[in-house]
C-alpha cells in the first residue's frame, strides 16, 4: 500500500546559504594605525584564514603563529608546560561560532610580538560573482617581515621620514625602494588572496 507522502517526491530540507564574515583586522600598539578589512567564508580553514592575514599585512609565513580564543589556540601545533597550541588546519571558521564572539585575536612572530586584533562583524549573505577571501579596505603598508617589533617598526617609521640621515638610508636600503608605508595597496592584496583556495 502507498501512502499519501510517498510517491510525491521526498521533501529535501533546503540548505541554508553559506554566510560571509567580515572580519577587521588592526596591528596592535602600531601608530599610525595599520589595519585591514576582509571577508572571508565561514568554511574557511583558520588555517587559511592565517595565510589570508599573511597576504593581507604582506608578511611571508617565516615564523610561528597562533589565534587566541579566550583559553583556546589554534595555530603551529605545539605542547609544552601549560602551553597547549591545537593544529589550526583541524578546525573552520564555522566550527567556532564567531557570530558570538565579537573579537580574537593573531599572534605572529612571537620573538618579535606581531598581535592581530580581529573584530568580527555580523555575517552576510555570500556576493555572487564575488571571490573570497576579499580585502575591501584597509590603511597603510604592513611592518616588514623581520623589522625588528613594533619598537624596531616606529623607528623605522621615523628614520625613513629623513631620507638624508645614515639610518634613513640604511632603513630604506634594507626594505627596498617600493615600500611605502602610508599606502595599502588593496588591488594587490586581493590579486594575491585569489591565489588562495577555500
Amino acid at each position: 500500500m502507498i501512502g499519501i507522502q510517498e510517491g510525491a517526491g521526498a521533501r529535501t530540507k533546503k540548505k541554508a546559504a553559506e554566510r560571509v564574515f567580515p572580519l577587521h583586522l588592526s596591528l596592535v600598539g602600531s601608530e599610525p594605525r595599520v589595519w585591514r578589512m576582509v571577508l572571508v567564508r565561514e568554511t574557511m580553514w583558520l588555517s587559511r584564514l592565517h595565510d589570508c592575514i599573511q597576504v593581507a599585512f604582506d608578511w611571508f609565513d617565516y615564523q610561528t603563529h597562533a589565534f587566541n580564543f579566550d583559553d583556546l589556540r589554534y595555530g603551529n601545533p605545539l605542547k609544552r608546560d601549560e602551553l597547549v597550541i591545537e593544529d589550526d588546519r583541524d578546525i573552520a571558521l564555522s566550527d567556532l561560532d564567531l557570530e558570538n564572539r565579537a573579537r580574537f585575536s593573531y599572534g605572529y612572530h612571537f620573538a618579535e610580538g606581531w598581535q592581530v586584533e580581529i573584530r568580527v562583524d555580523k555575517p552576510v549573505a555570500m556576493e555572487k560573482g564575488l571571490r573570497y577571501p576579499h580585502c575591501v579596505g584597509g590603511e597603510r603598508a604592513g611592518p616588514p617581515e623581520d623589522c625588528g617589533g613594533l619598537e624596531a617598526f616606529h623607528d623605522m617609521l621615523a628614520c625613513l621620514k629623513e631620507p638624508e640621515t645614515e639610518l634613513g638610508r640604511e632603513w630604506r636600503e634594507w626594505i627596498g625602494p617600493d615600500y611605502d608605508a602610508e599606502v595599502c595597496d588593496v588591488a594587490k592584496i586581493n590579486q594575491s588572496l585569489r591565489r588562495l583556495t577555500k
